[in-house]
């Protein structure tokens, strides 16, 4: 049986170390996922802040090709030293929104849903998205949106669980957060019928609840209060400079995190292209 050969690329990437100024390394991995985690194993208690794909001219030569998988070239550019939760990061070439990006919540201006937005750092991810589903009154399903940028498909597939309750999807998430909150080409959403709202894990790695009316604004307030995320007059997000999505270094491939959806009994209820259905119908899973 053939397999598909093993292809490396080299990326740039900025580390922020401790007690020291940025640096710029040179990481080999299969994919932006493994090229971050070498350059952040390269530094105890590093993390990335920026990264690229390296050029021709960037490619480590000489004694380092097939020897190292990571080369340090200097000094990194002034950059923010925000760390972005796993699965995003600012792009190295592009120009970087210069405030800093924060911890902290913001509540949009939207005529037809209430709409809350919360980021916070790596560290903290988790525990607040989790910490949210703790908190809600109800729960009933849970669905994994497989977006199209995650290795260039071209589709979006949807998959739903049936009517579940919170405890289950904590359960389950807990089971596969490093996987499936750490991956930057997928979204997960909670749905609350009761009350016509849905809390989700963006691509973007921020928190977002949304709802057709304000009933729970105070409730859903009071849980950011209670995990430390503060409002804010509003949110830099990695949404604004250009960035990349990624998936950890030891995560499924597309097809790999599939097939194991299916297995633990997760729907493929749509499929969408330029977000059009490209089934003739689809419905949520009910029982």
């Amino acid at each position: 049986m053939s397999t598909r050969p093993v292809t490396r690329t080299w990326y740039r990437v900025a580390i922020a170390r401790p007690h020291a100024a940025p640096m710029l390394l040179a990481a080999e991995g299969e994919h932006l996922g493994m090229a971050i985690a070498t350059a952040e194993h390269h530094v105890k208690g590093a993390y990335a802040i920026a990264a690229e794909v390296a050029n021709s001219a960037e490619i480590p030569l000489g004694e380092s090709v097939g020897k190292e998988r990571v080369v340090e070239i200097g000094d990194a550019p002034e950059l923010p030293t925000f760390h972005w939760p796993v699965g995003v990061i600012p792009s190295l070439a592009a120009p970087t929104e210069r405030a800093e990006a924060r911890r902290g919540y913001t509540i949009h201006d939207d005529p037809n849903l209430f709409v809350v937005e919360a980021q916070t750092e790596a560290e903290h991810l988790t525990d607040l998205f989790m910490g949210m589903i703790e908190r809600l009154p109800t729960a009933d399903n849970l669905e994994i949106r497989v977006l199209d940028h995650f290795e260039d498909a071209g589709t979006t597939d949807v998959y739903l669980t049936s009517r579940v309750d919170a405890k289950k999807i904590l359960r389950f998430l807990d089971d596969h957060d490093d996987e499936l909150f750490g991956n930057g080409h997928l979204e997960t959403s909670i749905y609350i019928r009761k009350h016509k709202a849905t809390l989700r894990l963006t691509e973007h790695k921020t928190v977002v609840w949304l709802s057709e009316d304000r009933t729970l604004e105070t409730e859903v307030a009071g849980w950011l209060k209670d995990l430390a995320v503060p409002r804010v007059p509003s949110l830099v997000t990695i949404t604004r400079t250009p960035h990349f999505h990624y998936r950890p270094a030891k995560s499924r491939d597309r097809n790999k995190l599939e097939e194991y959806l299916y297995r633990q009994r997760l729907r493929r209820v749509d499929t969408l292209r330029d977000g059009r259905s490209t089934r003739a119908s689809s419905a949520e899973a009910d029982t």
